[in-house]
């Protein structure tokens, strides 16, 4: 019989991991028997590695050895203006690698995101084989809609790590829609606002006859629930230096349990109009220890966190300007991640959309159900869903003089596609020309990010532009891309497929993956 395939929600605060049971998707518990897993990893003294609860629950004795927050960091370089906010929040060391990567030092053990990221997977992998009673090896993995190239192929790398066969990226969002959508049957035009622990997503999408078609998406990689936390992070440091005069900048074990105490604090003003934010013996001076006791009402949470929430609806009108749809026009509103359930986003969407959001969906489960749907669709097992649609998050293009940024396949373009514009020389007897694929959609190449480079050579020398090079864009269903450039006087080609590297060469990534199937062996064999 052959193994079933799990769907995964690698999340930046929480993860899950769900399966298909005849047509109905179902979430595997962890090993502790919750439905979702916090995407934490932490190292003991003793050099034994925590994934999960476990690790979780040794954060504020052991902050610098505990990786939270992690998938903020990966697929992305340490000058990145993201890696150095997270800087100065984390409480565990960024450094940068030989190749202008980020890695994380904890308490000088050197690791990339890449493998921390395999490490929860890896356990997401071991909850469902002791579930499903067998081995697992094949997993749809998803991913927030607006990550870039270089954070999938990360992702991905981190699942090979972890010894999974990763047959489908999907966005978050369009996951969401599917767990939704299947269970609902009927057809219409939906919206996900997704926020999570880390970022934000507002997709788009419309069921018509079995087909799942996603019109438009936006997003902000850099924007969730962690951010929300923060803000109550400050509110106390802020009242402990005015009130107590005391600073805890750079206190790294102080920090780590306020940080605690604040996503407490969040979660349950989620559901209650106030609540105390209580810890004793936070810090101790030359005139004593010092207490921190105060009551946070929802009330300032909204006032501390306003800006955050504001900044994901210009993103969401940018949207529906793309789709050329209107709000009056969505037929339903779904919430997704976490961070939905506060109820000052909860109001503003309703606001928005002029309708209450969807209650059918469990914010915190639905993107792992629509990944195992996805596998289900990808395995011809539904009768009434028949294929899935996504779309180009960010447009494609190459680089031209001057640090231009040429657009060849604008973002939300359904994909599969293939795409050909018509480029010329730039310099009187020019012999070669370099294409440089860049994705994104900031007006210079410099704002985006750069997915590679090769050269057409054999030019025939000729005046500047009267040479004509056709550049042709294609991306397959599992969003490859392939690039060539023809000279069409001289019918000269070169092409490419572009694997954006996550950092990690595939010896690494193989090597890595290695190494882990021993260990999971050595431990199987102990037990």
């Amino acid at each position: 019989m052959k193994a079933p395939v799990i769907g995964i929600d690698l999340g930046t605060t929480f993860s899950c991991v769900a399966y298909l049971s005849g047509e109905q998707a179902r979430v595997i518990p962890n090993l502790e028997g919750a439905m979702t897993t916090p995407s934490v990893v932490g190292f003991t003294a003793a050099g034994e590695t925590l994934v999960g609860t476990m690790a979780l629950r040794q954060a504020a004795t052991n902050p610098e050895r505990t990786l939270h927050a992690v998938k903020r960091l990966i697929g992305r370089k340490f000058e990145d203006k993201v890696v150095q906010a997270a800087r100065k929040r984390l409480p565990y060391k960024l450094a940068a690698a030989a190749n202008g990567d980020v890695v994380i030092d904890a308490a000088g053990r050197l690791i990339t995101p890449q493998e921390v990221s395999a490490l929860i997977l890896g356990y997401l992998k071991a909850c469902a084989e002791a579930y499903l009673g067998g081995e697992v090896a094949d997993a749809v993995i998803t991913v927030p809609a607006h990550f870039s190239e270089p954070q999938r192929q990360a992702t991905k790398d981190a699942a090979v790590i972890a010894g999974l066969n990763v047959l489908r990226v999907i966005n978050e969002p369009t996951a969401a829609s599917l767990a939704f959508g299947l269970n609902r049957g009927a057809n219409g035009t939906s919206a996900v606002f997704d926020m999570g622990g880390g970022t934000f997503d507002i997709t788009l999408l419309e069921k018509s006859g079995g087909v799942f078609q996603v019109l438009a998406t936006n997003g902000d990689s850099y924007l969730g629930g962690e951010d929300f936390d923060q803000r109550i992070v400050d509110w106390v440091l802020e009242a402990l230096r005015k009130e107590q005069g005391v600073d805890l900048d750079g206190d790294t074990y102080a920090r780590q349990r306020i940080r605690e105490a604040a996503e407490k604090a969040k979660c349950e003003l989620s559901f209650t109009a106030e609540t105390e934010i209580n810890l004793p013996f936070i810090a101790s001076t030359a005139s004593g220890s010092k207490h921190f006791r105060k009551e946070l009402r929802r009330a300032v949470l909204e006032d501390l966190t306003r800006d955050l929430v504001d900044r994901a609806f210009p993103l969401v009108e940018r949207t529906f300007a793309e789709s050329k749809l209107r709000p009056s026009e969505i037929d339903s509103v779904l919430l997704v991640g976490g961070q939905t359930r506060m109820p000052l986003i909860r109001r503003r969407a309703a606001e928005f959309f002029g309708r209450k959001p969807s209650e059918g969906v469990n914010p915190e489960e639905s993107v792992a159900l629509g990944a195992a749907v996805q596998s289900g669709i990808l395995e011809s097992r539904f009768k009434d869903v028949v294929l899935l649609l996504d779309v180009t998050s960010q447009s494609l293009g190459i680089e031209i003089e001057n640090d231009g940024f040429e657009k060849v396949i604008d973002k939300n373009t359904t994909i599969p596609t293939k795409r050909t514009k018509t480029f010329t020389t730039v310099e009187n007897n020019q012999r070669l020309v370099r294409v440089h694929v860049v994705q994104g959609d900031g007006p210079r190449a410099s704002d985006n990010v750069s997915l590679g480079m090769f050269d057409l050579l054999g030019l025939i020398a000729a005046p500047a532009g009267n040479a004509q090079i056709e550049v042709t864009f294609e991306i397959d269903a599992n969003g490859l891309v392939k690039v060539t450039a023809r000279d069409v006087l001289t019918g000269l080609e070169q092409q490419t497929a572009v694997h954006p590297s996550s950092g990690l060469s595939k010896q690494q990534v193989d090597g890595l993956a290695k190494q882990a199937r021993a260990k999971s062996s050595r431990k199987k064999a102990h037990e």
